[in-house]
């Protein structure tokens, strides 16, 4: 089994912090968006990972070579052309696996070696109210017979939710082959939802199975409910942190931040050599080297090696940036 897992995106809708981090970088809970995957299926024991990479592409690279002793194979798609088009350009390391595909914004909980004992392939689902902003399945007996990227009449509430099992790697790379070939398009981009229907019309069995853990990191508001959940699993709290200090969980504090005089939580993330004095942070993300001085920050995302002084707000601050509302003659940018 090999994952597959597409992060050339720029990343426009959490801009600023895309400006100098490619999305899949950014800290939630205590660690990178692409850590939470990747943790989950070394776990699960998925030991070969073709990474689809683009824009900032080198820094995603340096992390994961770094922090994890998996066969990595890197691919750059220079032009974003949709997700078939990038799991083509990875046709070469997959020729005889199986394929997981994930999609590299998207956190999941789901328990994976059940998903991959299947014989057959299958994709994730999540019964969704609305399903026009998604790839919908339709099913008939457990088995899927109609794939439908983002339908405007509704045929199904099954959406798929970014995870995809493939047993048949030849199969895929010929259907998303005949894809680039003929030019077939939906919305502008090649849909690995419509190469997955030509495996269907061919006669490739495809079942389902349910994700009801489904988080999704894509834009500022989505990206801290991720936080809040992920915290609700993996709350931790410096021993440093706890000293004249109103600690409420659950949060996430690095052991290398300093903190005095602050109240901090619910759902609040520190990352390492943060600097928060005098403050109040809840349902937050501080980023890494940054300072929070006599601030009460709700519902904001503070990037690395910011600074914010003074009142309250609701902020989303990109790296190395600074915010005075103290009216302080002393600051200066």
């Amino acid at each position: 089994m090999r994952a597959i897992i597409p992060v050339a995106g720029v990343g426009t809708r959490l801009r600023p912090h895309t400006y100098t981090h490619p999305k899949v970088l950014l800290n939630v809970a205590g660690k990178p968006i692409i850590a939470h995957i990747m943790d989950k299926i070394v776990d699960d024991g998925i030991k070969k990972a073709t990474i689809i990479v683009g824009y900032l592409g080198d820094r995603i690279r340096n992390y994961l070579e770094t922090n994890y002793d998996i066969e990595l194979d890197f691919i750059y798609q220079e032009e974003r052309r949709g997700l078939g088009h990038a799991i083509y350009m990875a046709k070469d390391t997959f020729k005889n696996d199986p394929l997981f595909v994930i999609l590299g914004d998207t956190v999941f909980d789901v328990e994976l070696k059940d998903v991959l004992k299947k014989k057959e392939s299958s994709l994730g689902v999540k019964t969704v109210d609305d399903p026009r902003r998604f790839g919908v399945a339709v099913t008939e007996n457990g088995v899927v017979t109609k794939l439908v990227e983002k339908p405007q009449e509704p045929v199904s509430n099954l959406a798929l939710v970014g995870l995809y099992l493939i047993q048949d790697p030849d199969m895929i790379t010929d259907c998303l082959a005949e894809l680039i070939r003929k030019d077939i398009k939906t919305k502008g981009e090649f849909q690995l939802t419509d190469a997955l229907q030509i495996m269907i019309e061919r006669g490739h069995e495809m079942t389902t199975f349910p994700v009801e853990g489904w988080y999704d990191c894509g834009k500022p508001e989505t990206m801290l409910s991720t936080n809040r959940h992920l915290l609700d699993k993996v709350s931790y709290i410096a021993d440093g942190a706890k000293d004249g200090n109103v600690i409420i969980p659950p949060v996430y504090i690095s052991e290398s931040a300093s903190i005095s005089k602050s109240v901090i939580g619910p759902y609040a993330t520190i990352a390492d050599n943060t600097v928060i004095n005098e403050s109040v942070i809840k349902d937050s993300i501080i980023g890494a080297g940054s300072r929070v001085e006599q601030a009460l920050l709700d519902c904001s995302i503070i990037g690395n090696e910011a600074y914010v002084k003074g009142n309250y707000k609701r902020i989303n601050l990109g790296d190395s940036s600074a915010i005075d509302f103290s009216n302080d003659p002393e600051f200066i940018l």
